[in-house]
């Protein structure tokens, strides 16, 4: 920020005193839009019903930051000057509308509320100045003249209320916005109305507004939440950005009438970043179950395909080789990703192995084990581990035991 130098035993002139304050104004004018970028933003002016009810509205203090230009004329003894700047307009207390209802029976009229930034020079005082033929006594004004002056630029939020046409209750609509104003709301008021409510306020869908403060804001992805079973996500405050991890259902074990069941496949895996997310939206996250595992011969149930909203998922994996034909087991195809910045295939459950009498494997993390003898295959017990296959009670051929149930997947969203 420039800052001017004064001298000791130097006369002060006005542009010193001037120059501070546009100086502070364009440091102030850097921040804004290092933090909020060069575009309009609305904070506050929440517009509300009065208490008690009546035909006027409330629209409560805040601010509005746009692009101006430093001084679009002189200010005091310094020029106009045109570099762009943001600037931003301030009201402290809340300011109030009246509005009115239309004459015509069954009919309904919608008030747009608007605003805009406005800059001007206000505070006019008529100020003494000095007089070298008598320094005793001091002109009135410029040149002794008796006007006024004033004595500050102010910078605020203007607000106004503008009617659309009325309609057919149910099928009006508010006015367009003003170039150079934004709008806050809209307020609808019916033929006969004397008081208006919360329900007659609706917030007006193209407000730039400010989402969140900086204290809200959050260093990267500082927290975590695991689905373990089907839900959803509402973005929480301060949120825009979030990464995913998607892992599809494990598929169950096999299980054969007189051989060793093949075990079951892995979940795949997605893993994104997901940008351009608003607080409170609600993202539906499902989450894959486990494939299960027959008690009679047959192939396993193939593992459940998880999702995050419809940004990412991960497929199931397969079940495990089983039946009644007389042929090895094989194991369960892996799940796939689908949607994510790194996708990954589950790993694939084993194959049986007729010789030993034992059951295949579950794939991935915590995959089940398949047994050996006439025990049944154990199940998955990791975020999309295949279940394992059934073992058989003889070498060569017997009696088969059951697979056993794959793991469910998983949803992990971090923010």
């Amino acid at each position: 920020m420039d800052r001017t130098i004064v001298y000791p035993g130097s006369i002060p002139l006005d542009t010193d005193m001037l120059r501070m304050n546009r100086n502070t104004m364009v440091a102030l004018g850097a921040l804004i839009q290092a933090v909020l970028g060069s575009t309009t933003v609305v904070d506050g002016l929440v517009v509300s019903p009065i208490a008690p009810n009546s035909l006027s509205v409330s629209v409560a203090p805040g601010s509005i930051t746009t692009s101006a230009v430093v001084d679009a004329q002189a200010f005091g003894s310094l020029g106009a000057d045109s570099d762009a700047l943001m600037k931003m307009g301030i009201n402290l207390e809340a300011t109030t509308l009246v509005l009115s209802p239309t004459a015509t029976a069954g009919q309904s009229v919608a008030w747009l509320i608007e605003a805009a930034f406005v800059e001007m020079d206000s505070n006019p005082i008529m100020l003494p100045y000095y007089n070298a033929g008598n320094p005793t006594q001091p002109w009135l004004g410029p040149n002794n003249g008796g006007s006024s002056q004033p004595t500050a630029r102010v910078q605020q939020v203007q607000l106004q209320a503008r009617a659309g046409v009325p309609a057919q209750t149910g099928s009006q609509v508010p006015p367009a916005v003003d170039a150079g104003w934004v709008g806050l709301a809209v307020v609808t008021v019916a033929y006969g109305q004397s008081a208006i409510g919360a329900s007659s306020i609706s917030s007006f869908a193209g407000t730039p507004s400010l989402c969140y403060s900086l204290p809200q804001l959050r260093p990267g992805f500082c927290s975590m939440q695991a689905f373990a079973a089907s839900g959803s996500f509402v973005v929480p405050n301060g949120v825009a950005m979030a990464r995913a991890t998607v892992i599809g259902g494990g598929g169950a074990g096999g299980t054969h009438s007189t051989l060793p069941g093949g075990g079951g496949g892995a979940g795949g895996r997605a893993i994104g970043i997901i940008t351009g997310l608003a607080p409170g939206e609600i993202i539906a996250v499902t989450v894959g179950t486990g494939g299960a595992a027959s008690a009679t011969p047959a192939q396993g149930g193939p593992g459940g395909t998880s999702s995050f909203g419809t940004y990412l998922s991960a497929t199931g994996g397969g079940g495990g080789g089983g039946g009644t034909n007389a042929q090895p087991n094989a194991g369960g195809a892996g799940g796939a990703g689908v949607g994510g910045t790194m996708n990954e295939g589950g790993s694939f459950g084993t194959d049986c192995v007729t010789q030993a009498a034992k059951g295949g494997d579950g794939g991935g993390p915590g995959g089940g084990r398949g047994s050996t003898g006439a025990l049944a295959g154990t199940a998955g017990t990791g975020p999309g581990g295949g279940g394992g296959g059934g073992g058989c009670s003889q070498v060569g051929g017997g009696v088969g035991s059951s697979g056993a149930n794959g793991a469910a997947g998983l949803v992990i969203v971090e923010y």
